[in-house]
């Protein structure tokens, strides 16, 4: 997710114009009815015969239905939830990450980029039915320990079924030490099964390191947080001195199942491994959605080979940084096709608390190369083992999403071509290795 400011700004003044010319239309309601002045509504379609930018009659169509809701449905529904659902409608048939959040969902969003929130742990996408598709269970989480896999698909918390606009990560949360049942569905069982998980406070390391052999550096990093490029400089510079003069021999640089989270984490962490070049970019029907960002000088393992280790639960922000890595020819991709999250997320916050988390760019990589629902193929390709779970399949990527972004490809491979495999142990982590010494 990436927050422009521009954008939001351009986008939410679009919305108070919005506001503020529905405020002109309306007329004082009455009691059982939203009224419409008959006047207004006249010159108002004058002014869209003449700009071809407002839909009258979609309004008109919209305040029908509004009043046949309220004075004619089986039971009261307030004005208040019937503007929220139909505010939440208005996103469901975009693409699955623009949202609306009410202001506790806005709150526990901005508290996953801190570190820091009562949970289960895990990376989830919500699907038009309801359920709750598992992207990814964090590094030593409850989620992880309770065996929650990615391609789980959670269709109902406490014994609640899961229903279309739910708030679908809502339930997940809650008090630490308090425990939630979980009824998920897994391919290759006939019969749902329950999960009782105890959630916790959950504190992502979100960088971890160690010395694979003499002179042979490992990092991790299971999600891009507001301190993660920072301890990112710090785990290396502690390598770099463990091993002396002249540093390290090269790097294994660990994003499997790394989901992404904030995108100036990453680009600084590609500024700080790339002497020059081009990171990532970004293009928007807006021009203030268009934005590249390039490194300056300064490369923190001194040239040393470096290989990203990536597999199909790497998305997002973990793309951008292996493509940018990749792409300027500073670090060899192993692993599998990773996730394919190849677009921007802007998050407008509203006048009462609540926020649209809106779709406004796609990344591209130095080379002018969309990721949204291709992924990035590694230079050299990985398999699970043979006793691996589910056969290491990926059960889920952006390319079966539905209302996934099509990507705005150049002729790269299509992911029916080259499978995204979930790579779990430590046979991965070897294989970089091996490479990481040809290089």
């Amino acid at each position: 997710m990436m927050r422009i400011v521009g954008a939001s700004l351009v986008l939410m003044a679009a919305l108070a114009g919005a506001q503020a010319w529905a405020q002109e239309l309306e007329a004082p309601p009455a009691v059982d009815e939203v009224a419409i002045d008959e006047a207004a509504i006249d010159e108002a379609e004058a002014v869209e015969r003449a700009s071809g930018t407002v839909p009258l009659a979609e309004i008109k169509r919209f305040v029908g239905v509004f009043n046949a809701v309220r004075e004619a449905y089986v039971e009261p529904v307030g004005d208040d939830a019937l503007m929220q659902a139909a505010i939440k409608g208005l996103l469901l048939d975009l693409d699955p990450h623009s949202v609306y959040f009410d202001k506790d969902d806005a709150e526990a969003f901005d508290e996953e980029t801190s570190g820091a929130y009562d949970g289960i742990g895990v990376e989830v996408q919500p699907q038009p039915d309801g359920s709750i598709l598992v992207i990814a269970p964090l590094d030593d989480t409850p989620a992880a320990r309770a065996g929650l896999r990615s391609g789980d698909s959670i269709v109902a918390v406490d014994g609640k079924v899961l229903q279309p606009g739910d708030n679908n990560e809502g339930p997940l949360r809650g008090k630490a030490g308090t425990t939630v049942v979980l009824t998920v569905l897994r391919e290759g069982l006939a019969e749902p099964m329950k999960l009782g998980i105890v959630r916790e406070t959950i504190r992502v390391q979100s960088v971890r390191s160690e010395m694979l052999e003499p002179g042979y550096g490992y990092i991790r990093i299971a999600a891009f947080q507001a301190d993660t490029a920072a301890e990112f400089g710090r785990k290396l510079d502690a390598l770099q001195k463990q091993t002396g003069k002249p540093g390290l021999k090269g790097l294994v640089l660990d994003l499997r199942s790394n989901p992404g989270g904030l995108l100036v984490s990453a680009v600084q962490i590609a500024d700080d491994l790339l002497q020059k070049g081009g990171i990532v970019s970004t293009r928007g029907r807006l021009a203030i959605s268009d934005s590249q960002f390039d490194a300056t000088p300064g490369d923190k393992l001194r040239g040393a080979p470096l290989v990203v280790l990536v597999d199909a639960g790497s998305a997002s922000a973990a793309e951008v940084l292996a493509g940018a890595l990749r792409d300027n020819g500073r670090a060899r991709i192993v692993g599998s096709r990773t996730f394919g999250k190849g677009s921007v997320q802007t998050l407008l916050p509203l006048d009462n608390g609540d926020s649209v988390k809106l779709t406004t760019a796609r990344y591209y990589t130095p080379s002018g190369k969309s990721i949204q629902a291709l992924g990035i193929v590694p230079d050299v390709i990985l398999h699970p083992a043979q006793d691996a779970e589910n056969g290491g399949k990926a059960e889920v990527t952006e390319a079966v999403l539905p209302r996934h972004l099509e990507g705005d490809g150049d002729g790269t491979a299509s992911p029916d071509d080259i499978a995204s495999e979930v790579l779990d142990g430590e046979a991965p982590v070897q294989a970089a290795l091996a490479e990481l010494k040809q290089m």
